[in-house]
């Protein structure tokens, strides 16, 4: 039979003792981490949130205790009340906050007895991550798994602060709301009092954090949840979290520079780790022409070189009609890589690139006095030696290059740069590099529809300089959009919103509505626009990315309590999951297609 708590109260968590403490008697809970007996003497490691404690039970003290503690075994949940003792400095163990003393036990309850965990309690368990999802409640007790949520709370308790100490009001917004269109798939939700009709989960607050610009309220910042019925991967879910937040009467600067500010405080205080403002910033096009992605990770070089050019005459067909179409050629410069990598690792990479629909990949391995290709005997002298030095070439360099659409070019290579980097492990993974990338275009054509689609969301403003180009050439229209990037990772975006109805209007227009769609879609939008609205902007972070990133974690799924698997299932509820036939029939659905 399991103990009662009656008559016993904790005065400490089993970290928060120290030397100050020798001499009291205290009363401590948790869960059995390690019993050892050594015959005559027992000890046990107590576990709570806060660490570990030692707890001494000794049968020349207590022949009748000792005999209970006996039957201690892993994860028995436990109360303890003893004398806090400094250790003999032989058993001191540097390896834990309480180290230097231990507990004399004087009376022991057990709370609560637990059989075998299919789970180890311990810190970066390689157990298979679908045995620690269905016994997540166990899995949470892991040292590493309690420090990042943890984590987490103090990072979401450091916006609150942070945000209210700079005039942002934190005000909830609906979850059972309408769909619109643009975006990912919704979840929908029947209504039971308007049968056939649906509310939708919110993919973020977008139009009602614009709402409360219109309304007055000048700074707004909530801790959001947000659903999307996508595909997943690692850091993705189908339900996360935002910090969610929107100004009145900025422009980019004033939002880039307020949430520097977050991000800053938020390191030092919970990190204590320095983070430089103001954050480098990369236009769209540089970010793309650098580094084939509009999320480059800047912790190492091998930036992409366009030779499009140098090559566009050359005899060498692939790159030469690859411009001719409209297309580039650029190359990548690994250093030292010639030298170090065999054929058979070249052969590799010719076959990495190829995922990212790159048809393939030329290469040039340069030596002291030669040139090692397949492709040199389609150029003269003068083209060869131009592509050395645009790529800043040098004995053991291995040039790799990818002549294609330039969308093709730039995932291929961007990707390239990346497996390079991960192969010769130049990535410096104590670094948290944090740049901006901005001015993106407003669009972006999909070739499937046929049509224009928003690269942002449709209430993103364009640049005031490119406004004219709306109707002459979309594609050229940069936005007033900003992501910020660390390592290599998204952790957050956001623009200045349109606040003009004629102009939110024209977007809708080239995004393919008719005036009708977009007032039965948007009406409330466009309607309250009518009633004075403030220039504003804002952005949203992903939490559960930021603190991944924060963590030094590779998945979202390491800081979130009980998160989905990539079907969008949980392990441990077995959600989702069948109803019975009255739900379905109050809710008016039929489920025999």
């Amino acid at each position: 039979m399991s103990e009662s708590i009656y008559g016993l109260k904790r005065t400490h968590r089993c970290a928060e003792l120290g030397d100050a403490n020798i001499g009291e008697k205290v009363t401590v809970m948790g869960w059995t981490h390690k019993r050892r007996d050594l015959g005559g003497v027992i000890f046990i490691d107590l576990r709570d949130r806060s660490g570990l404690l030692q707890v001494v039970f000794n049968s020349a003290l207590n022949q009748e205790l000792f005999e209970k503690a006996e039957s201690i075994r892993s994860e028995y949940v436990l109360a303890i009340t003893g004398e806090v003792v400094k250790r003999a400095p032989e058993t001191v163990n540097p390896k834990i906050a309480t180290g230097e003393i231990e507990i004399t036990a004087q009376e022991l309850r057990i709370l609560s007895r637990a059989e075998t965990p299919p789970v180890y309690i311990e810190e970066d368990s390689d157990v298979n991550e679908s045995v620690r999802l269905k016994y997540r409640y166990v899995d949470l007790r892991r040292p590493d798994m309690q420090k990042n949520l943890m984590l987490r709370h103090r990072v979401a308790k450091i916006a609150r602060d942070y945000y209210d100490a700079n005039g942002f009001l934190e005000i909830e917004t609906p979850m059972l709301t309408k769909s619109t269109p643009e975006g990912a798939r919704d979840y929908l939700v029947p209504s039971r009092v308007h049968p056939g009709k649906f509310f939708a989960l919110p993919q973020s607050p977008q139009i009602f954090k614009q709402l409360l610009m219109v309304s007055g309220f000048d700074r707004y910042m909530q801790i959001v949840k947000c659903f999307r019925d996508e595909d997943l991967r690692a850091d993705r879910q189908p339900e996360f979290t935002q910090i969610d937040l929107e100004m009145s009467f900025v422009n980019v600067d004033d939002v880039l520079a307020v949430n520097e500010g977050f991000v800053k405080k938020a390191f030092k205080e919970a990190l204590d780790i320095d983070i430089p403002t103001p954050f480098t910033r990369l236009t769209y096009k540089e970010a793309m022409d650098r580094f084939g992605s509009d999320k480059p990770d800047t912790r190492f070089g091998l930036e992409l070189v366009n030779i499009s050019d140098l090559v566009k005459d050359s005899g060498f067909k692939v790159f030469a009609d690859a411009v001719k179409n409209g297309g580039s050629v650029r190359a990548v410069n690994a250093k030292g890589c010639g030298a170090k990598f065999s054929r058979r690792e070249i052969d590799s990479l010719v076959e990495f690139v190829k995922i990212y629909k790159a048809k393939g990949m030329a290469w040039i391995v340069v030596e002291e006095n030669e040139l090692k290709s397949a492709i040199t005997k389609f150029f003269n002298e003068d083209e060869i030696k131009s592509v050395l030095e645009r790529v800043k070439a040098e004995p053991g360099d291995l040039i790799c290059f990818i002549a294609d659409k330039n969308e093709v070019v730039f995932d291929s290579l961007g990707q390239l740069r990346l497996e390079l980097a991960r192969r010769l492990d130049i990535i410096d993974n104590s670094r948290f590099n944090f740049l901006w990338v901005t001015e993106f275009p407003l669009f972006e054509y999909d070739e499937e529809e046929k049509r224009w689609v928003a690269k942002h969301h449709p209430f993103t403003s364009p640049m005031d300089e490119d406004i004219a180009l709306l109707d002459s050439d979309p594609g050229q229209v940069r936005a007033k959009a900003y992501d910020m990037v660390l390592n290599g990772v998204e952790i957050g975006g956001g623009s200045i919103r349109i606040h003009s109805q004629e102009l939110q209007s024209k977007m809708f227009e080239l995004l393919g509505f008719t005036q009708e769609q977009a007032w039965e879609r948007f009406g409330f939008l466009l309607e309250a626009f009518k009633y004075g609205t403030p220039p504003h902007g804002g952005m949203a972070y992903g939490l559960d990315r930021l603190i991944m990133l924060m963590a030094g974690k590779s998945s979202i799924r390491d800081v979130i309590a009980f998160p989905k698997v990539q079907n969008a299932s949980c392990l441990m509820t077995n959600a989702p999951d069948v109803v019975e036939q009255k739900q379905l029939k109050e809710l008016h659905i039929k489920l025999d297609l």
